[in-house]
């Protein structure tokens, strides 16, 4: 939606930033070097059709190099490409470092968009960056990012956080807000993003493993986004009271149903507190290994 207003361009998921953190608090020799080999080794690099020269000329004109300077580089790189002068990021993940970001860019705005839980685990089961297989695990990480985030955005100055069900039934609305909260002009055109929303999916690429490998097609990756070519659809919401059964319902909600309350949603009532020692002896003997939450 906000890709789709005339002055705002916003790339695939990068992903990139807290390993850029990491590698410069090493204290290379090269930061620039260090920075640039950190975005070009990324795994979501082939999704920004940059080439490596326009990348190089860009870092090369900040003098001296910072780590802000870098990042901002990258953003105008990619949003020149459409003639947009102004950028931002989807990273789901990038909720959870939200004190390092600011870190960087103390400017930037952080825009939460919260999902009931239940509805969001039905919509990446399966899918290859889920961070488990078990409703368990979807439920625990739910829970984990949503609260690691409004931790971390108490000390933040400029947050904002949206319903992904009030998106859904007056996205006009929302999207003034948003508008508002960024200092942009509301664009119209932000609600027909449907329109061009297939030619802006189709800059994505396979993502690979370390090996090389396709860990997931393109055409995998555009089937998994295929709601995005499509208006707002309410029959996504609430949806798990459809496509949920009971026994699930309650194992999600013995693990986040303390957060799906806190938050205003429906539950069948409080957690048990002997689901909830069961779940912590799962999480001991388990531990999911975690993907990029890249596509939903």
């Amino acid at each position: 939606m906000l890709d789709a207003h005339p002055e705002l361009s916003i790339p695939p998921e990068t992903g990139f930033i807290p390993d850029a953190l990491k590698a410069l608090a090493a204290g290379p020799a090269d930061p620039r070097a260090a920075f640039c080999r950190t975005v070009t080794l990324s795994p979501a690099w082939d999704d920004f059709n940059l080439t490596l020269e326009e990348f190089h000329t860009a870092l090369a004109a900040i003098e001296p190099f910072d780590l802000g300077e870098g990042v901002r580089a990258f953003y105008r790189a990619y949003a020149s490409r459409f003639g947009k002068p102004r950028w931002g990021d989807k990273t789901p993940g990038y909720g959870t470092h939200l004190d390092s970001i600011r870190s960087v860019l103390p400017e930037a705005r952080f825009i939460h968009i919260i999902r009931d839980g239940r509805d969001a685990a039905l919509s990446i089961t399966g899918l290859w960056f889920a961070p488990g297989g078990e409703i368990e695990a979807l439920a625990a990480d739910w829970r984990t990012r949503i609260l690691r985030t409004r931790k971390l955005a108490k000390r933040c100055a400029h947050y904002l956080e949206i319903r992904y069900e009030r998106l859904i039934a007056d996205a006009p609305l929302e999207l003034r807000r948003v508008c508002e909260f960024i200092g942009l002009p509301y664009d119209p055109g932000m609600e027909r993003y449907h329109e061009s929303a297939r030619s802006r999916l189709d800059e994505v690429k396979a993502r690979r493993d370390d090996r090389g490998g396709v860990l997931v097609s393109k055409e995998e990756r555009l089937s998994q986004q295929r709601l995005a070519c499509r208006p707002p659809d309410p029959s996504r919401v609430l949806r798990w009271k459809r496509d949920m059964g009971a026994d699930m319902r309650e194992r999600f909600e013995a693990v986040a149903g303390d957060l799906l309350q806190d938050l205003g949603y429906e539950t069948g009532g409080p957690a048990p507190a002997a689901s909830r020692r069961r779940l912590s002896s799962f999480f001991r003997r388990r531990r999911p290994t975690r993907g990029s939450a890249s596509d939903p």
